[in-house]
């Protein structure tokens, strides 16, 4: 057997206290895949592991969750997760939580555009007095938890850095989802490593997604000594978060963090008008499906041109929740270990924009060797 799905008899760790902030798209997919992997009969499709350092999927449980849309704040966060704007794809039974969801703080967590658009489409902000830090901090504290999950939207840079003050204070461990730098700014890196608290980050990887594709195909024009000369990777998608996008002003960290993804595992790297990785447009009937348009362009040997094009179709927010899952159980993993600061190994596999970009390979490596000291000590 795979040495990753292996667990010793009796070597489990108990739960994972979770709180989400944003219950979006990417979180109901989350939720769904805990419920999902209770009852299924293949419990490994879709998961990289399905036991991680003595956890299971099924071990997260969701105590605490954020949002501003009235149509969620107050609402079971079962009920929360399929609520309007939500439109990703709906796969499983989710029973009653007893989590209500919260209302969250807004700051720039919400688009300005978004407040002219169809109540069905977009956020209706939630008239609910928005929470202070003490009281979010005083919030995780009693709800134990011990895993943050930020799916704020893209451009969120100071609702983010909100929650980050937040889980430093309460000794939290985080996994960041979101193009907003966190893990991979030294200065915030280094107050998580002194709190003793682990994050994985930034801006989590879809399992097969357009920046998981676009890299491997790099990464393979490299190994074969093709020189790349030209890339676009182009986006569309009908969910809130294309729809949040059309803000291009909130899109700087996005494009930095889906760029340097791709451009890291080049030979050489592309002058900026050579390289084009980015949203590019919301279409609403797509719903929650994100089409993606891939071109790379080279030359063989002899200087003789290439091009190869690729048209991905995928629904976005389940292909991200196994990622998520892992994330959040090697977060848990490093608590247990008493490791703070970024996980270098598992932010790199599992994220687009971490603290020290790797290949593919190079990042699955270190994060098996970051797993696999459980199974040594489990032996012992």
């Amino acid at each position: 057997m795979d040495k990753r799905f292996f667990t010793p008899k009796g070597f489990r760790m108990g739960k994972i206290r979770a709180a989400i902030v944003g219950v979006g798209n990417c979180a109901s997919s989350l939720v769904q895949g805990v419920a999902y992997y209770r009852s299924a009969n293949d419990n490994t499709v879709g998961l990289m592991h399905h036991t991680l350092g003595g956890y299971e999927p099924t071990d997260i449980e969701f105590v605490l969750a954020f949002d501003i849309d009235e149509r969620k704040v107050g609402v079971d966060l079962a009920q929360a997760i399929f609520s309007k704007p939500n439109c990703t794809a709906v796969f499983a039974e989710v029973p009653m939580s007893g989590t209500k969801v919260r209302m969250g703080k807004v700051l720039d967590g919400m688009a300005d555009h978004m407040e002219n658009m169809p109540a069905d489409r977009s956020f209706v902000r939630s008239k609910a007095v928005e929470p202070d830090r003490d009281e979010v901090v005083a919030a995780l504290r009693e709800t134990r938890v011990e895993v943050l999950i930020n799916f704020l939207p893209v451009g969120s840079e100071d609702a983010t850095r909100f929650y980050m003050e937040c889980a430093l204070e309460a000794g939290v461990g985080v996994v960041n989802c979101m193009p907003v730098f966190i893990a991979s700014d030294p200065s915030w890196e280094r107050r998580f490593k002194a709190k003793g608290l682990p994050i994985v980050g930034d801006d989590i990887k879809a399992q097969f997604g357009a920046t998981i594709v676009h890299r491997a195909l790099t990464n393979l024009m490299r190994q074969r000594g093709v020189r790349m000369d030209r890339t676009y990777q182009l986006n569309t998608g009908g969910n809130t978060d294309f729809l949040n996008m059309m803000d291009r002003g909130r899109l700087q960290s996005k494009k930095i963090s889906k760029t340097e993804a791709v451009q890291s595992v080049m030979a050489a790297r592309l002058a900026d008008e050579n390289i084009h990785v980015g949203p590019s447009d919301y279409v609403p009937w797509l719903n929650d499906n994100k089409l993606c348009f891939l071109r790379l362009e080279g030359a063989l040997f002899g200087n003789v041109p290439m091009n190869i094009e690729v048209r991905l179709s995928v629904e976005d927010s389940p292909n991200s929740a196994g990622v998520v899952i892992d994330a959040v159980r090697c977060c848990r993993v490093a608590l247990d270990r008493g490791m703070g600061g970024a996980l270098v190994g598992p932010s790199a596999f599992f994220c687009k924009h971490p603290p020290e970009q790797f290949t593919d390979d190079e990042a699955e490596r270190m994060t098996e060797a970051f797993i696999d000291a459980d199974h040594r000590v489990a032996a012992e």
